[in-house]
């Protein structure tokens, strides 16, 4: 280990491109931490780096990484930000910090793999998905031409409903991704009526189809391939201002739905526990333990577990560099049917998490309330993702699905990612 002095003589510890690689391999803890901007973070970074910037540290370090002694290792493209995160973090409390030797130069002359674009290993993952189990897809003129003959079709859109608000397929219902096996018979009864699932690109519609495929709904299940990128990019008119959201679903249906998803999430190798053993869980202070609550947040709001963080079990499989950075620890979940819970659970355990669900949480067990989390923050150092607004260009779009459709590619190349798809 190599160890270099700050101008305050302040000595600190190194870790190579080969020990953070091998703590990846070996499923240990570790926080790579990438301390640029998100905009300059998007253009090349590690597959399980988490972009935290130096400005936000203070605010956000201690709910993103939870545990002070966790590995973590900042670095920098030789900006010299990476060695004044390193204060920040000791001053917060952290008892171990390194530096990425080399910083990110030092990644790329080691050998390691770059990923551009944010939400990577989520969306290398889809595509890994995708190839492995032939996730059933239409274009977007094929989805045109069944909508303008009336066929027995409906779309649902798995992305946040703010985005889904923005712009959306015409007739496209907001079904937030870890909604649809709890909604889908709700949505289409008849088990003839094709569902077609959406997002902006194409990981969240991927995974939504592949849920539904996964949970075994009868009706026949596809992706809209490429997602509104490939509806627009196909000169086809997206509606704006869409409001249909998803009806409530029957009892009957609700147990339904729970014994499909505890399926598919116990092939998946998910571990169970009680609320009550939570606490158990958190004592072992030598591992990371992140808690969310999976459903909507309006139902968050209204009441949750104590200590359960709001992370809607669909953007939550989307953004795990965002939400759990800590590589190698662990996660559990929880919602009211565990219908969310399991099907979240069954995507992060596939993509190398140890993940448990709750079992048997009662309405008087969420005895927590709180205002609802904030919509996604805009800044002038946030990426503007290609597949975001109404007016991105169309190089833009088709340089996005390009780059997606390498993603397998660049997985096999890197080697770190741990991926099993059931």
């Amino acid at each position: 280990m190599i160890v270099l002095l700050t101008p305050f003589h302040m000595s600190i510890p190194t870790q190579t491109f080969l020990q953070v690689r091998q703590a990846l391999l070996h499923k240990q803890e570790i926080a790579l931490i990438d301390v640029r901007e998100e905009n300059i973070f998007a253009q090349a970074h590690p597959l399980f780096a988490a972009n935290l910037s130096l400005g936000r540290i203070t605010a956000q370090a201690r709910s993103r990484i939870p545990r002070l002694d966790t590995p973590v290792v900042l670095y920098d493209n030789g900006e010299g930000w990476a060695q004044k995160a390193v204060q920040k973090f000791h001053q917060l409390g952290y008892t171990y910090v390194a530096l990425l030797e080399g910083g990110l130069g030092g990644w790329k002359a080691s050998g390691g793999e770059l990923f551009q674009d944010v939400n990577v290993p989520s969306k290398a993952f889809g595509e890994l998905v995708a190839a492995q189990r032939h996730t059933p897809s239409l274009s977007a003129q094929e989805v045109r031409a069944l909508l303008d003959t009336q066929a027995d079709v409906v779309v649902l859109d798995v992305r946040r409903f703010d985005e889904y608000h923005t712009m959306s397929i015409p007739n496209g219902i907001s079904v937030p991704g870890a909604e649809l096996v709890l909604r889908a018979s709700t949505l289409a009864p008849d088990p003839a009526t094709r569902i077609i699932v959406n997002c902006a690109g194409r990981t969240r519609s991927i995974i939504g189809a592949q849920s539904l495929v996964n949970a075994g709904i009868d009706n026949p299940v596809f992706a809209l391939r490429n997602g509104t990128i490939g509806w627009k990019l196909a000169g086809q008119m997206l509606d704006q201002g869409a409001s249909r959201r998803f009806p409530d679903v029957s009892d009957d249906q609700r147990v339904v739905a729970s014994q499909q998803a505890r399926s598919v999430a116990d092939r998946a190798g998910v571990q169970r526990a009680y609320h009550t053993d939570v606490v158990q869980l958190l004592a072992e202070t030598s591992r990371t333990t992140y808690r969310f609550d999976v459903r909507i947040p309006q139902e968050y709001a209204l009441g949750h577990l104590p200590g359960f963080a709001s992370a809607p079990g669909g953007q939550l499989v989307q953004e795990t560099d965002v939400s759990m950075p800590v590589r190698g620890a662990r996660a559990v979940l929880a919602d009211l049917d565990g219908v969310r819970a399991n099907m979240t659970a069954s995507w992060l355990a596939q993509m190398g998490w140890e993940v448990w669900v709750i079992d048997g949480v009662q309405a008087a067990d969420l005895c927590e309330s709180s205002v609802l989390p904030d919509t996604v923050p805009t800044n002038s150092n946030r990426y503007r993702r290609p597949y975001e607004g109404t007016d991105n260009p169309v190089e833009a779009m088709q340089a996005y699905l390009n780059w997606e459709y390498g993603l397998v590619a660049q997985l096999e190349r890197d080697g770190t990612h741990g991926f099993k798809v059931i």
